[in-house]
C-alpha cells in the first residue's frame, strides 16, 4: 500500500468506531432501562402480595399496609393503592377476602435521548379473610405495628 493510500485511510477506523460504538451503547441502555423495568415490575408484584398479607392479619384499612407497601417500591404513592374488602362494607368478622391492587404506576426511563414514560399494567392481588386484627391470644400481630 502506498504511502498515499495510507493517508486517506488514516481517520476510517476511528469514524467506524464511532458509529460501532453509538449502536452498541444505545444497545446497552436499551438493555440495563429493560432490566430495570422489569424490576419495578416483579417489585410491584410483590408489594401487591406483602399489601394482601397485611390486611388480612392486620386491621380493616390499617394504615401500616399502605406504608409498607410503598417502602418496598418508592415509586408507589397512596393513590396508586387501593384495598377493597369483600362484601363491601364488612367488619373485621364478615369479611371473605381482601383485594390489594396497584394502579396508575408510571416509571420513567434515563435513556439518553429518548426519554419514556412506560404505564405499568394493574397488579392485583386477592387472599381470603384470617385474623384481621382480630387477636385470638391477646396480643396483636407484630407486622401491624
Amino acid at each position: 500500500m502506498s504511502h498515499a493510500n495510507r493517508f486517506r485511510q488514516r481517520g476510517a477506523a476511528a469514524v467506524e468506531f464511532a458509529l460501532i460504538a453509538s449502536l452498541l451503547f444505545i444497545l446497552l441502555f436499551g438493555i440495563i432501562e429493560m432490566g430495570r423495568v422489569l424490576f419495578y415490575w416483579n417489585t410491584a408484584t410483590e408489594a401487591t402480595r406483602l399489601g394482601a398479607r397485611l390486611a388480612v392479619v392486620c386491621a380493616k384499612d390499617a394504615a401500616i399496609i399502605k406504608t409498607r407497601m410503598g417502602n418496598m417500591l418508592s415509586i408507589l404513592t397512596p393513590g396508586t393503592i387501593e384495598i377493597s374488602y369483600d362484601p363491601s362494607g364488612c367488619d373485621a368478622s364478615s369479611c371473605r377476602s381482601v383485594t390489594v391492587s396497584i394502579t396508575g404506576l408510571n416509571v420513567s426511563t434515563f435513556i439518553p435521548f429518548v426519554p419514556l414514560n412506560l404505564s405499568m399494567p394493574p397488579f392485583a392481588t386477592t387472599l381470603p379473610r384470617e385474623s384481621m386484627g382480630m387477636d385470638a391470644g391477646g396480643e396483636a400481630n407484630p407486622d401491624c405495628s
